[in-house]
């Protein structure tokens, strides 16, 4: 299945075994895995209960895919390379269960939170589960359960890093539990559930956003972080402080001075960044964050429903009055009368993007 974005073209595509016959989803995966990053060879433990599912989201420089799938080996050999070769490298983050990896005499086992680096331009070998040992390999292994990852594919040369550098980093466990790996891993995720929501020049802005952050990460991963450009750095740094804002929404006291506390900036430099980058001032931006959290809470209705109250402490607002007051003044209507409306059924008041703050 596939949904067109408004620039033409398959902007996200979803397919599954659950109509693939049994005997034809070796093959059926291949061709699934060489669409969205390489052809490979693929080996199945048991075909008959082999289940995988794929989405691909094109971001025109990038790619973003997920896979879910079972027990299997893959390789991609020098003469697959040589019929073909995109030129890609592949950051993988893996979110469920476990894979290994290994290219350029480099093995990686991997589970939920790691991430690892792999070239469509160089020979490797992959499967599910732990690390098997070398004589092993031969073969699909069983393991339990599915593994689950999420994969940004960039051309070679969109990785502004010495190559040499970068080849260090194939096929080697990276850790993206905290920090910059986390954010990275965030984002991606964030994809899927928002992307089609953005105009296409959105998903060039988006776009962008991926490949600096994926760059930074790779670049501290080699420690090489002062050699990405000013502009890469910026904007990393945005995203960096967007998350940190998003995490501490509940927070009465997150202020500008204590945002540009945390990411060693001056508050001069955290107001300019703010508004060149996104046309608000700090403050302005928190705010809105905030009362959009609401909103998405006071439109849940029935028995779990949040207490207006509840959902306005949850949101950082220190009093009932200030926050009916700010809710009224971006939505036009008060949080009580908005729920009212949602538990009715009827088509709720209008949206932030509708009003200035």
């Amino acid at each position: 299945m596939g949904l067109t974005g408004g620039g033409g073209g398959t902007l996200w595509s979803e397919e599954s075994t659950d109509a693939i016959p049994a005997p034809e989803r070796a093959e059926w995966y291949q061709d699934v895995v060489a669409r969205a990053i390489a052809p490979t060879r693929t080996a199945l433990t048991d075909p008959c209960s082999f289940r995988a599912s794929t989405t691909v989201l094109d971001l025109g420089l990038l790619q973003v895919s997920t896979f879910t799938y079972g027990a299997l080996r893959s390789w991609r050999t020098p003469t697959l390379i040589r019929r073909g070769d995109p030129e890609l490298f592949s950051l993988a983050l893996m979110s469920r269960n476990s894979m290994w990896i290994s290219q350029r005499r480099n093995d990686a086992s991997l589970s939920a939170g790691d991430a690892v680096l792999f070239d469509s331009s160089r020979p490797f070998e992959a499967g599910t589960g732990p690390l098997p040992d070398p004589a092993s390999r031969g073969t699909a292994a069983p393991l339990p359960g599915t593994v689950g990852s999420v994969m940004v594919h960039l051309p070679r040369e969109a990785l502004r890093l010495p190559p040499g550098d970068v080849d260090r980093l194939l096929a080697r466990r990276l850790c993206a539990r905290s920090g910059l790996g986390a954010i990275l891993g965030q984002f991606v995720q964030s994809l899927e559930r928002h992307a089609l929501e953005c105009a296409p020049q959105e998903r060039e802005r988006v776009g962008r956003a991926l490949l600096d952050l994926t760059t930074a990460f790779v670049a501290q991963q080699l420690n090489a972080c002062q050699e990405l450009p000013a502009e890469t750095r910026r904007r990393v740094l945005l995203e960096r402080i967007n998350v940190f804002i998003d995490q501490r929404l509940a927070d009465p006291g997150l202020t500008p001075e204590l945002i540009a506390a945390r990411h060693h900036i001056s508050l001069r430099s955290l107001y300019a960044l703010f508004q060149q980058s996104q046309g608000e001032s700090v403050a302005a931006s928190i705010r809105r964050r905030r009362l959009e959290r609401c909103r998405a809470e006071l439109a849940r209705t029935g028995p779990g429903a949040p207490h207006i109250q509840t959902v306005a402490q949850h949101a950082g607002f220190t009093s009932a009055a200030v926050f009916s007051r700010a809710f009224r003044s971006v939505y036009g209507v008060s949080p009580r009368e908005f729920r009212k409306e949602a538990t009715a059924g009827r088509p709720v008041h209008g949206s932030s993007r509708d009003r200035t703050f």
